[in-house]
């Protein structure tokens, strides 16, 4: 019964100074607020980099060639990659390897009227596998297409728009690709932009072979890179191995010489861009935190203010026979009252900035539940540390002086 009557003195306190309640509140609700945000932004960029490798493909290796160097200094050879390196790769005996070469440059696409300037990317039909690519329309090309230089192509989901013409009408019939002509066989379904530089909606698909012998010539002989897939994660280092025994001896590079070929596993660069966002989360958290701090330091002030102010009301109910324990339950229980509120208005603030980001800028964002714990765990600690002098002040005044106190 002592416990609530010493809750429901603490809460006549707050109404009576409702306002001064409310400011005192705001630096906590901003504070929590901003945490929450800062974090849920944090948290959407990390599984919009998830969601994004998952779209490219998985346990991808990207392979280029480099240049070639001697005791860490350049020797001015530079290596390129060619499909005899992607076919030694594809029949290395107890590989464990998915290939495909590419090709690239950027070229003319016409059809009637229509034309636009795209990506042009030949590649054999085992890359459509190794990034997850499905189709709308039609169908893929075979390998048998690739040995005889076909003019097939497939085109990424956004070129037929661009095309002035719809995906079902345009697969089978021909378009101008660099003045020559090419027959649609397929329409990829749609796979989004996960970077400037990763736009498979925006490009069109052809045979290696066609694209280096039919469509750019000379510059097409260098492939720009080789692309590997491993079955799982677990395969990763036997696949590096592979590659780096099958590209030495293709290239005549001795056991112990420096290589002029890079290979680069995309999910180690998620790792590192993950950690990179998690560690610049942690950064506008803590700035944020900086307001919680403030917050607590004005709700100390203004219970310092109300211990003064109520000086003849504590040496009353000191000698009235409360006990230093109650007073200093009463006080801190006012101060846990103003962060605990606070906190919940600032998770609800929180969860709408967070929206406003998503709808407004188009941010990605996610609040995560161990956020909003911690947010409100840190502003209840807040009210528990700052309200404690305050509330130990009063609870230590002498009685007699605290009634003589004008």
């Amino acid at each position: 019964m002592l416990a609530l009557e010493i809750f429901m003195v603490a809460l006549g306190a707050i109404r009576a100074n409702l306002m001064r309640s409310a400011l005192t509140t705001l630096g906590i609700v901003i504070g929590v607020s901003a945490v929450i945000a800062m974090v849920a932004l944090g948290e959407g960029a990390q599984r919009q980099v998830q969601e994004q490798i998952e779209r490219m493909g998985t346990n991808v290796l990207t392979i280029r060639g480099g240049q070639r160097f001697f005791g860490g200094v350049s020797t001015g050879d530079s290596q390129d990659l060619t499909v005899k390196d992607a076919e030694a790769l594809r029949d290395k005996p107890g590989g464990v390897l998915t290939i495909s070469p590419e090709v690239s440059s950027r070229v003319q696409l016409a059809y009637l009227r229509w034309n636009s300037s795209n990506d042009v990317k030949g590649v054999w039909p085992e890359y459509f596998g190794i990034y997850n690519h499905t189709l709308e329309y039609g169908r893929f090309f075979t390998q048998g297409e690739v040995k005889g230089r076909r003019r097939v192509v497939v085109l990424g989901y956004g070129i037929p728009e661009e095309l002035g013409t719809p995906a079902e009408i345009l697969v089978g019939n021909t378009i101008q690709i660099s003045g020559q002509s090419f027959e649609v066989i397929g329409i990829l379904a749609e796979k989004g932009e996960t970077s400037f530089y990763f736009r498979p909606d925006a490009w069109a698909f052809i045979p290696t072979s066609t694209a280096q012998f039919r469509v750019f010539g000379g510059r097409g002989q260098r492939l720009s890179s080789i692309y590997a897939q491993v079955p799982s994660a677990e395969f990763m280092d036997q696949a590096f191995a592979n590659i780096d025994q099958v590209l030495r001896r293709e290239h005549r590079i001795r056991p112990g010489e420096d290589v002029d070929f890079s290979i680069r596993n995309s999910s180690d660069l998620v790792a590192t861009f993950n950690e990179t966002t998690q560690t610049f989360t942690l950064l506008l958290a803590g700035i944020a935190g900086i307001s919680l701090l403030v917050g607590g330091i004005g709700i100390m002030n203004i219970m310092l203010v109300s211990v003064t102010e109520r000086t003849r009301e504590i040496g009353v109910r000191k000698a009235l026979g409360a006990t230093r324990r109650a007073i200093m339950l009463q006080f801190l229980i006012e101060a846990l009252v103003l962060c605990a509120f606070g906190g919940l208005l600032g998770v609800i603030a929180g969860f709408a900035g967070a929206r406003m980001m998503t709808e407004v800028a188009n941010w990605q964002t996610v609040v995560a539940p161990s956020a909003v714990i911690m947010a409100l765990g840190f502003s209840v600690g807040i009210g528990l540390f700052f309200g404690i002098w305050p509330a130990r002040r009063a609870a230590r005044m002498d009685p007699i002086e605290a009634l003589r106190y004008e």
